[in-house]
């Protein structure tokens, strides 16, 4: 892909790092071979932005389910009227976002999540950019002999230190996230073949990998932490801005991202709604 694709009436604008932006398309009405574009386009980039859409909530649930069942999440409240939409808020008042370190969302559960679509509804005047990083370019990056050290391992990945009783998000401004209940643990490859590209890449994050198979924590950290390092180079990421209107769809297999705190004394209220995916291998 060049500095842009045009296919029809669809513009694909790649993205320095991580993404396509997709412009002339109305989510509302989606011809065949737009979504066919829009299909290919984001399994093979693992990213996908879109500007200028009026998605009402319904009309949101209805261009999620075209991708896959919904999953519902355990943690954060919903949408009042729809439990299929996650509300990603922050408050004036409040010092603590939701998101505000690298991760992969619902990489702890058995069946981790396939993707996840936001929807900017609120915004700060400036600030509350989002931050995402592309998993296969930092997987082909590796070296030859880190490549062959990771080929077969397995990691664990756990919620319990984010959203547990006792964790990041049980204080006075989060506690609606401390949920005992829901805390899970799942072991997937460190390194994935991706189920709709086929491409490898690389499935560990630090908000939820906690140790490889096999080993302890504390053993498990040098590698782990090299893994991280090398996935936080700025060469493999995209920094995104919000506007009204803006949607990005990214693939919990292919990236992370982080969500900006820069915006005290403002709101930000955001709609997310999460794709259930597959067994990873």
């Amino acid at each position: 892909m060049n500095a842009h694709t045009k296919i029809g009436n669809v513009t694909l604008m790649p993205r320095e790092g991580c993404g396509v932006e997709i412009l002339g398309v109305d989510l509302n009405r989606l011809s065949d071979s737009e979504w066919s574009t829009i299909r290919e386009a984001y399994a093979q980039n693992g990213l996908v932005f879109f500007r200028d859409q009026k998605l009402t909530p319904e009309e949101h649930i209805a261009f999620a389910k075209r991708w896959g069942e919904i999953d519902v999440n355990k943690f954060f409240p919903h949408v009042p009227g729809y439990r299929e939409i996650a509300l990603v808020s922050k408050e004036k008042e409040q010092k603590t976002n939701i998101g505000g370190g690298w991760h992969t969302d619902h990489s702890y559960d058995q069946i981790p999540a396939m993707g996840s679509i936001l929807i900017a509804r609120t915004l700060p005047p400036e600030g509350g950019d989002t931050i995402f990083a592309n998993m296969y370019a930092a997987y082909d990056a590796l070296d030859d002999a880190t490549k062959t050290e990771i080929a077969d391992l397995q990691a664990v990945h756990s919620n319990s230190h984010v959203f547990g009783s006792k964790a990041y998000y049980n204080n006075e401004e989060r506690k609606e996230f401390a949920k005992d209940e829901a805390v899970g643990k799942a072991v997937h490859p460190v390194v994935i073949t991706h189920p709709l590209s086929g491409k490898k890449a690389l499935y560990v994050n630090p908000g939820f990998t906690v140790a490889f198979v096999g080993k302890t924590v504390e053993e498990s950290k040098p590698l782990l932490y090299k893994l991280f390092a090398h996935a936080m180079k700025s060469e493999f990421h995209t920094r995104f801005q919000w506007r009204d209107g803006s949607i990005a769809f990214w693939d919990n297999r292919a990236t992370w991202h982080f969500a900006l705190n820069d915006y005290h004394g403002h709101e930000r209220f955001m709609h997310r709604i999460t794709i259930a995916g597959c067994a990873l291998n």
